[in-house]
């Protein structure tokens, strides 16, 4: 793919900014629309379940760029506007007023909603979802000090976000089918030190069972006990990708995402995916990987932008992410599809996790060894044996 003249972004999240910015630092000088969704400009998701929460940052915080920036950087932000349709014959994305918006080359940035549990009650209009400022402003004004609050979900966004709510002064329970918060992703010693920090914050932990039913969007029903009754239910289950579009138009898709290449390539020719959306090929790594942080939307996007300006640009890092839980943060860098052995290194409140797949180093977990989390990314990107 050469330099083109109408580089199109549909999706105005991390990912889809960073095409653009991208795009013009490759020296890109063709003309650049961003089609959001969202009536605002692209901001950070990270403070959501933290700092926004807390409200300790307003919505005007938390944008990635400055709104003078498009102007400077001739990109025609267009917020509020979303693409309701793909030509790739015609080259040329169809917004919902009917609008016909042509390409030479379109980044798919559409990211992913939040999923809803396939649970009686987990759809109702009363039960919190928390994925955007929108999501977050909401759960605000109903988290005064007192309430009781229930937590459905131990991943990201659901210790993150009980430890927010816990610091607001709410009765937090989390409830979880894991035996340990984040087993499924980190393991077992970095659960337990998670569980403790969450205790510590006041929150009740309710873990090794799931949900049955959520009653009139306020009553968790979990196997063997009374009903838990809440002021606010919030769950964090997961994401799921927005990939109708590209499936409409024929793309290739795995796992509910769209195939692409490590320069961000569909199947396609002109067409580029990024983000929670795209199924993409890390070449350090040697195979396609489902990326959900905020850091690898970043990656992805910027990688596409560059190779729509024309170079030969490539995605081959570790994807990682940070993780704030109260006054504790955790950084994690690893290829995320699965390992065989975790080895605890305690240093007595400080610890790290190193992860390992048939004796190769593929993750690291640090709390307070930053040269552990530097080393280890470069463990992880060279195939190093485990430590």
């Amino acid at each position: 793919m050469t330099g083109v003249r109408r580089l199109v972004i549909v999706g105005g999240g991390p990912a889809g900014l960073a095409a653009a910015r991208g795009y013009r630092a490759a020296d890109g000088d063709g003309a650049v629309t961003l089609l959001a969704g969202e009536r605002r400009p692209p901001y950070q998701r990270p403070p959501l379940s933290k700092e926004l929460l807390r409200g300790e940052l307003e919505p005007d915080d938390v944008h990635i760029e400055d709104p003078g920036w498009f102007a400077e950087h001739d990109v025609a932000l267009r917020t509020g506007a979303r693409a309701a349709a793909l030509d790739p014959p015609a080259r040329t994305v169809l917004t919902d007023d009917g609008e016909p918006v042509p390409y030479d080359a379109l980044v798919l940035a559409t990211g992913a909603e939040a999923a809803v549990l396939p649970i009686e009650g987990a759809d109702h209009p009363e039960v919190l979802r928390l994925r955007r400022v929108e999501d977050a402003l909401r759960l605000r004004e109903r988290a005064d000090p007192g309430r009781r609050a229930v937590v459905v979900g131990s991943g990201f966004i659901g210790c993150e976000a009980a430890a927010s709510l816990a610091m607001r002064g709410l009765a937090v329970t989390l409830v979880s089918d894991e035996p340990v918060p984040h087993e499924a992703r980190l393991g077992a010693h970095a659960g337990g030190r998670i569980a403790g920090w969450l205790t510590e914050l006041g929150v009740e932990l309710r873990l090794g069972t799931g949900v049955e039913l959520i009653a009139d969007g306020h009553r968790v029903h979990v196997p063997g006990s009374a009903p838990l009754e809440a002021d606010l239910v919030l769950v964090g289950g997961g994401i799921t990708p927005n990939a109708q579009l590209a499936e409409a138009a024929g793309l290739p898709l795995e796992r509910g995402r769209v195939v692409v290449d490590e320069h961000m390539r569909s199947g396609r020719h002109g067409i580029l995916a990024a983000g929670d959306v795209a199924f993409a090929h890390n070449a350090a790594a040697g195979r396609p990987l489902a990326v959900e942080h905020w850091g690898e939307a970043l990656n992805m996007g910027e990688t596409a932008g560059r190779v729509a300006a024309g170079e030969d640009a490539s995605w081959a890092v570790a994807p990682g992410f940070w993780s704030t839980i109260g006054p504790h943060v955790l950084k994690y860098a690893a290829w995320g599809d699965g390992h065989d052995e975790a080895r605890l290194e305690d240093h007595g409140g400080p610890f790290t996790v190193w992860y390992g797949r048939g004796g190769i180093t593929v993750g690291v977990l640090a709390h307070e060894r930053d040269e552990d989390y530097e080393r280890g990314r470069e463990l992880v990107e060279t195939g190093a044996p485990l430590p």
